[in-house]
């Protein structure tokens, strides 16, 4: 049997649906008998310095031939040439949350040379690991990867048990890492266009990826006069007390590989408000909330006065969100795929 090795970057530790899926990913993998190592690649990924890339490079070279290595998105898809070095040596099995060129606030120069990366990376995989079937779509339509590669996980959930939803005012709860394509922006000047209406938003996630933009928005919220309503929380270690004490879900992001927040949020019974965008509305059905179009403000300022201003209307996406999710799947469904393609790769390497 191949040894079996899992590379991420940075701190595995890191609050954020990616690294939460690779953490429980491994645990649960490791609990079906398999032994895992961890390869530590740079926390620079996915914007690699010639020390980072270096560093990677020697960790693959150092690797015995015919190993497995899961290797996650977020550096593997800058990682094309060290792939194409060892791709006929190594079964190299890619996991894409979602394409790096997807982010948002990249120049058009910059998410063509990620493009670029990525394909040639993915090609150089034996497998890749998608979260939904919306990045598997992608990435056979956009980036010409043959749909043979594919292999759908979907991140898993724990069950719940659900949230009251009868705070007094209603709590907001986002909880995403502070950046551009979470569109933390759109949402407070939605919010600041409901202010006449009772409220309180959380907002949960790192601020740390680009202290610019956290700058804006906090500079935004005060322009606002929203300091007292708009919470900027930071990092929790234990996200589901900010789930069971909160009346609504919002998060308009401008693409979802998966969304586990909208997942989790559900298994809690959170009506949600988001945009119908990437794999949202695979998650979210229509009976568990309003999805609006990405990036339109007056859409997200409208579904969000609808659920704070009719009770009745949010206890109804309430229920609906209650009934989603007994229909999640759990992370043992997600570790029975991925075991299934490490046995596979197994027999086809002997």
């Amino acid at each position: 049997m191949a040894e079996l090795f899992f590379a991420i970057p940075g701190d595995i530790n890191t609050l954020t649906g990616g690294y939460s899926y690779d953490r429980r990913l491994i645990a649960e993998l490791r609990v079906l008998g398999h032994k895992i190592e961890h390869l530590h690649l740079s926390n620079r990924f996915p914007v690699p310095d010639a020390e980072a890339l270096a560093d990677a490079a020697a960790q693959f070279a150092a690797l015995p031939d015919q190993a497995i290595v899961i290797a996650d998105g977020l550096a593997f898809g800058v990682m094309d040439t060290i792939a194409t070095q060892h791709a006929a040596r190594l079964n190299i099995i890619a996991l894409c949350h979602h394409p790096l060129m997807l982010e948002a606030g990249l120049s058009t120069a910059q998410m063509q040379q990620l493009f670029l990366a990525e394909q040639r990376a993915l090609n150089a995989a034996k497998a890749v690991i998608v979260t939904s079937h919306m990045t598997g779509k992608i990435l056979i339509e956009q980036f010409a990867i043959p749909a043979t590669k594919i292999v759908v996980a979907l991140p898993g959930t724990d069950p719940q048990t659900f949230a009251p939803c009868n705070g007094n005012p209603p709590v907001l709860l986002t909880l995403a890492t502070l950046t551009r394509r979470k569109a933390h922006d759109l949402l407070i000047d939605a919010l600041a266009r409901t202010k006449h209406l009772n409220w309180r938003a959380r907002f949960i996630g790192g601020m740390d990826f680009d202290p610019a933009w956290v700058a804006l928005l906090k500079n935004k919220v005060a322009t606002y006069g929203l300091k007292e309503r708009i919470l900027f929380v930071g990092n929790v270690a234990d996200s589901a007390s900010e789930y069971a004490n909160a009346d609504l879900f919002v998060l308009p992001s401008l693409f979802e590989g998966y969304g586990m927040a909208f997942a989790e949020a559900l298994s809690f019974g959170l009506p949600i408000v988001a945009a119908r965008t990437g794999a949202v509305p695979a998650v979210v059905p229509d009976s568990a909330g309003i999805l609006v179009a990405p990036d339109d403000l007056i859409a997200l300022t409208d579904a969000l006065h609808k659920l704070l201003a009719d009770t009745s209307l949010r206890k109804q996406f309430q229920t609906g969100a209650q009934a989603a999710a007994h229909h999640l799947p759990n992370w043992k469904d997600t570790a029975a795929v991925v075991a299934h393609l490490i046995n596979q790769t197994n027999r086809k390497s002997e």
